[in-house]
């Protein structure tokens, strides 16, 4: 499946886009890619030299800006997420029972994990489920990607579930990254669906890299909050 830094320099590591539509990543920081998906959503994907070697940064935005960011290491583990509005940070705990690794889906076809997450409002949780190879391929905007299949469950340490989510995504061997699919979430209770599959994949030189306004299915997103209905943003690891 979807740190050792202070709240305050973590969030200082995000900024927001220096000109209206361009996304700047932090100092020391290189953008490669960006990414336009299903429910209005860009992704702008880069790595800080500063990092282990393998680490690589997300940053999310929507229609009003920046409201998630993210740090896997090379076996796609969840080292640090952000949300930014309600501010939160979470990060991987130490000594995880059976940590997340990209190498054993790819070579078994299945990673099965259970690791601890901590956050700074004091709230601390475990993950426990796995992700799949489902023999699929998909060619999107000309890039080949298999599909997986996923279920996990996060529980608070009294055992009440926090998260739930099962469904699809996606991932790029050689990338070494997901990227989200038809799935569902909980949501007050109930599995809501969701589906922020890739779209369209940019490049340096390319129009549209570095882009922080989302292209897609932002029309569906508006009308559906604008009748009260609470929507969630779609997100991988």
């Amino acid at each position: 499946m979807k740190r050792a830094l202070t709240t305050m320099f973590t969030l200082a590591l995000i900024p927001f886009p220096a000109t209206a539509g361009t996304y700047t990543p932090p100092e020391g920081c290189t953008l490669y890619m960006t990414v336009q998906s299903r429910q209005c959503r860009v992704s702008n994907h880069y790595t800080c030299a500063a990092d282990n070697p393998g680490d690589k940064w997300r940053a999310d935005f929507d229609q009003e800006g920046i409201f998630f960011n993210s740090r896997i290491d090379n076996e796609t583990q969840w080292i640090e997420s952000i949300d930014i509005d309600p501010p939160e940070v979470q990060r991987l705990g130490p000594n995880p029972a059976d940590p997340a690794s990209f190498s054993e889906l790819l070579a078994d076809g299945q990673d099965d994990f259970e690791f601890n997450l901590t956050r700074d409002t004091g709230l601390n949780t475990t993950a426990k489920g796995y992700d799949r190879l489902t023999g699929q391929t998909f060619v999107i905007d000309g890039i080949q990607l298999q599909q997986t299949e996923y279920d996990y469950t996060e529980v608070d340490s009294a055992g009440n579930i926090v998260r739930r989510a099962q469904g699809n995504e996606y991932i790029h061997p050689e990338w070494r990254l997901f990227f989200s699919g038809p799935g569902e979430t909980m949501l007050d209770g109930q599995m809501l669906p969701l589906d922020g599959s890739p779209l369209q994949f940019i490049f340096p030189g390319e129009p549209g890299f570095a882009a922080t306004q989302p292209l897609f299915e932002c029309d569906d997103v508006l009308s559906r909050d604008d009748t009260g209905v609470k929507v969630v943003p779609v997100v991988s690891r």
